[in-house]
């Protein structure tokens, strides 16, 4: 309530506040009966303990309703206090009316009392309407798991998140394995950061360290997914990349990306840097063009071969900044259901710049933010895999401890993309099993099925791929026992008569997952499991005749997904056993055995020289005389022996004049001349 109200209703106008009535010596009985106040007891002084009524009006008004804001459905508390003012005021008023007997006129004490309570009045309103506008009330909510989080608790997201997202909570299924109600490939922006996963493990101050005050003074930047602008990154502009929605099949739809024209004609210029084989090129030319993306990736492998790692992953990432400006408004990074067909040159920089920075991330320690990428490749084409992410997905899951994920992969993929048949999967889904079960957490029962499932599947791994174990063992550094060491099933005979694919694919696993396996708990656990895979060889079990037979079937050749895979791997045992026919053709970091069907948009425009129907002689004179061609346009008739004899004369008439040109244009530099000709001193 304001003073102006106030003053309303005790009847006095603005600039009309007097003395107190007990100084001018007046009775303020009819005063005080008219305002409603009650008149003082008899017998009792200003200061007595006892009154008939309120002598302050505003102790209507709760303590505890002047700090909160009034809920829903009740009213404001200045109007409660209006009325209920004016109610107490004439009840008060009748009843004081009512009584009989003298009113004691009131000293000039009393006066000088009702203006100190006039004033504390309006310090007490002013004081109640100020906590009002900036004092709350604090609502409570529940999340998922049925705990109370207060507003201070909500500013933390990502520990809110992690709370709702605790595999505890999620639902089960009949059988007892944890299931999941999302699409198996659904990506989540929060795993994208590499950030996010660093300060799990180590802190945000940590990770953050002084960046926190500086980002208040940083320009502003399009905030993206993929990665994070660097304020060290030129100032983006419009590159010339767009993205077009093809078609919608079936709720998936597909995407392309496009090269404008004055992205073609960068692109040009690209491919004649490269064919230079001269890295500064590439250089200038991302000097005049910051965010072309083959020259950032292929840049980064030139900073990778010299150690340069810091450089590398900062160019992929700048790589994945101008991609990502390029998206459709409609393109989505989680849903799962966008595609982008590798076939197509535009589309292959996106596919391996998210390649190269998952094996950065990998590296770096990020093995759940990896996942999380390797699954966005996936996502983008999980019919055709052009990089054969599938021999990777595994390893990263049992790294970041997604043991979950790589199970459900497995049981729903298994029926139509036989993923028993590779010996990644074959190895690292058992694995999987034996992880869940040595959860304590988990239930009995799920823990017990997970063993099962674990001893059962492994064994048909050691099965299936024999190879494996004693590689396996090597890199681990453990010494296997005798039996097994002697048995022809797992020895050297196994690895030479498998095929050249199958021995890349061991290879690949052996080299990349040894590490996970190193585990006493691990191989305390595989040791029975080799023993009785002995125990049904020696017995001639059908299990192991039928596995014999679909080595020597399948895996005669690999695809051409699976050479792309392991040289962008570069794990040393697997890229020694490369065929020839990959190894003998040169491979480029921003397009590595580009598809046989490829897509092409536009092609690039053919040179006016053709340096390779040309002689050793006419090479030697171009590298003398720039202007000199012997050749000239080629001639159809080129077997007449009059053609002949007329284009040998007139390469000889071409090599006159370029010789003419080039003493023509030699210039002669006059010697210095000397300013000093007294010299600095004698020859003596």
């Amino acid at each position: 309530m304001s003073r102006r109200a106030l003053r309303r209703l005790r009847g006095e106008q603005r600039g009309q506040e007097g003395p107190g009535l007990g100084e001018l010596g007046l009775d303020p009985g009819p005063e005080r009966a008219r305002e409603g106040g009650p008149p003082p007891a008899p017998g009792k002084g200003p200061r007595g303990p006892s009154r008939a009524g309120v002598s302050n009006r505003f102790e209507l008004i709760p303590a505890e309703e002047s700090e909160d804001e009034p809920a829903a459905g009740e009213e404001r508390p200045d109007t409660r206090l209006s009325e209920q003012y004016m109610a107490g005021g004439s009840q008060e008023g009748s009843k004081d009316r009512s009584k009989e007997g003298a009113v004691p006129e009131e000293t000039d004490g009393d006066g000088h009392r009702e203006g100190q309570e006039a004033e504390q009045q309006d310090r007490a309103l002013a004081m109640n309407n100020k906590p009002r506008k900036k004092k709350k009330k604090r609502k409570t909510k529940k999340n998922s798991a049925g705990e109370t989080v207060e507003d201070n608790d909500l500013e933390d997201i990502d520990s809110l998140l992690e709370r709702i997202e605790d595999p505890r909570l999620a639902p089960q299924s009949q059988g007892g394995i944890t299931t999941d109600s999302r699409p198996l490939l659904y990506v989540e922006h929060r795993n994208l950061n590499p950030e996010n996963e660093l300060k799990r493990y180590f802190g945000a101050r940590a990770v953050l360290g002084d960046q926190r005050p500086r980002q208040r003074q940083r320009q502003y930047v399009r905030s993206m997914w993929l990665t994070a602008p660097k304020n060290t990154w030129p100032r983006y502009s419009k590159t010339g990349i767009t993205m077009q929605l093809l078609d919608t099949r079936r709720g998936v739809q597909h995407f392309t990306f496009e090269h404008h024209r004055e992205y073609q004609q960068v692109q040009f210029k690209f491919l004649d840097a490269v064919e230079s084989m001269d890295p500064n090129n590439i250089v200038l030319l991302l000097q005049m063009n910051p965010y072309h993306v083959d020259s950032l990736l292929q840049l980064s492998d030139v900073c990778r071969m010299q150690e340069d790692q810091e450089m590398a992953r900062d160019l992929i990432e700048r790589a994945l900044y101008s991609l990502e400006c390029a998206f459709h408004p409609v393109f989505s990074l989680t849903s799962g259901t966008c595609r982008l067909d590798y076939r197509r040159p535009e589309n292959r920089a996106f596919f391996l710049a998210l390649f190269k920075h998952l094996m950065f991330l990998e590296k770096r320690g990020c093995p759940r933010t990896a996942l999380e990428f390797c699954k966005l490749i996936l996502s983008l084409d999980p019919e055709n895999d052009p990089l054969c992410v599938l021999l990777l997905i595994d390893f990263l899951s049992l790294r970041a401890r997604e043991y979950t994920f790589l199970t459900r992969l497995f049981q729903e993929w298994e029926s139509h993309r036989n993923l028993s048949q590779l010996p990644n999967f074959a190895f690292s889904v058992p694995l999987a099993y034996f992880f869940l079960s040595q959860q304590e957490e988990r239930p009995e029962l799920e823990r017990s099925q997970a063993r099962e499932r674990a001893a059962r599947l492994i064994q048909l791994a050691l099965i299936m791929f024999p190879s494996v174990l004693m590689p396996l063992l090597d890199q681990c550094s453990v010494q296997p026992d005798t039996r097994v060491a002697s048995h022809p099933f797992f020895g050297l005979n196994a690895q030479i008569s498998q095929s050249p694919a199958l021995n890349q694919l061991t290879s690949l696993y052996v080299g990349r997952t040894h590490a996970l396996w190193k585990d006493p708990a691990v191989m305390a656990w595989l040791e029975p499991h080799v023993h009785e895979v002995l125990r049904m060889v020696e017995a001639q079990d059908a299990l192991v005749q039928e596995a014999e037979h679909k080595r020597k079937i399948r895996y005669q050749s690999a695809p051409r997904n699976i050479y792309r895979h392991i040289i962008l791997s570069e794990m040393k045992e697997a890229t020694a056993a490369l065929p020839l026919e990959v190894t003998s053709q040169p491979v480029m970091g921003f397009d590595p055995l580009p598809p046989l069907d490829s897509i092409v948009s536009y092609t690039r425009p053919e040179r006016t020289s053709h340096p390779s129907n040309e002689s050793t002689l006419s090479l030697f004179f171009r590298s003398l005389l720039p202007n000199f061609n012997l050749q000239g346009d080629i001639r159809h008739d080129g077997d007449d022996e009059a053609g002949a004899a007329q284009d040998l004369n007139q390469g000889v008439n071409r090599l006159m004049a370029a010789m003419r040109d080039m003493l023509a244009n030699i210039q002669f530099q006059e010697p210095p001349r000397d300013d000093n000709p007294e010299g600095d001193g004698d020859w003596d």
